[in-house]
């Protein structure tokens, strides 16, 4: 079966006996952008978790480029909602720690200093490249874990909603470059998020994910609205209405989250 990244009868079950995922199957080809979303618990993080390497699924199989995925790996970076940098390193030195992991071996010494300013220079962070994460704001944090996570040249990008704790026009500025640079760079992305406008903005499919336990794939959604995309002009577009009328709808109509008793 075609498909860059594959998700095949992926299921998850934790060690209290819970089962989180059921028979969880995708493809997802080369330079394409995936959002998932659904209701809290649906286990959209979890399923990027197994994605990313960082836990293992209980049965099924993850292969990317046909390689079985069962660890961690450079070639699978992943952008959280805490940006995760380390609080004693500069921007440069977070960003260049990663440089050096993956590229130490292979390149000089000058050639990771120069890589290390491009993908500062990508997410417009070169001008604070020496300032710490205490002394820079959220959304100045969250392009420095881009950035790490470009520098890898990752074959997958996996951004676990990544504007989730910013602040509107923050949340807006950030979803508008990283859609530039998917775009120019041709990354492979799958993304978490609860946001709508988000998903739909952004996206070439929208994975949605009925309500656990055993949350699955309830219905996928093709975006074809031509790219680049400008959130002004589409606020009025009547295929990005659509789209985002038919996530609302799975989202409230077809399964609503239930409130414990």
């Amino acid at each position: 079966m075609p498909g860059y990244l594959k998700i095949e009868g992926v299921d998850k079950v934790f060690n209290g006996g819970a089962k989180v995922l059921g028979n969880v199957s995708l493809r997802v080809e080369k330079s394409e952008f995936i959002s998932i979303i659904g209701h809290s618990g649906c286990g959209k993080s979890t399923l990027l978790n197994i994605v990313a390497g960082l836990i293992p699924a209980t049965s099924g199989v993850v292969l990317l480029e046909e390689q079985e995925v069962n660890a961690p790996g450079p070639d699978r970076a992943v952008v959280f909602q805490n940006h995760s940098l380390l609080p004693w390193l500069t921007a440069y030195e977070n960003v260049r720690l990663a440089v050096d992991k993956v590229f130490g071996g292979a390149s000089s010494r000058a050639e990771r200093h120069e890589w290390t300013l491009h993908n500062l220079e990508l997410v417009r962070m070169a001008q604070a490249k020496d300032k710490r994460p205490g002394e820079i704001s959220g959304g100045m944090k969250q392009r420095v874990g881009i950035a790490r996570a470009l520098a890898m040249q990752p074959k997958v990008l996996l951004l676990d909603e990544p504007f989730g704790a910013l602040d509107a026009l923050t949340r807006a500025h950030l979803q508008d470059q990283v859609m530039a640079l998917q775009e120019r760079l041709g990354n492979t992305v799958m993304m978490v998020t609860h946001d709508v406008d988000e998903a739909v903005l952004l996206s070439d499919r929208i994975v949605m994910m009925t309500n656990g336990p055993q949350a699955t794939i309830g219905e996928v959604l093709d975006v074809s609205l031509p790219r680049p995309r400008d959130r002004i002009a589409l606020a009025t577009d009547p295929v990005y209405l659509d789209c985002r009328q038919r996530v609302l709808q799975f989202l409230y109509e077809r399964h609503r989250y239930v409130e414990a008793a």
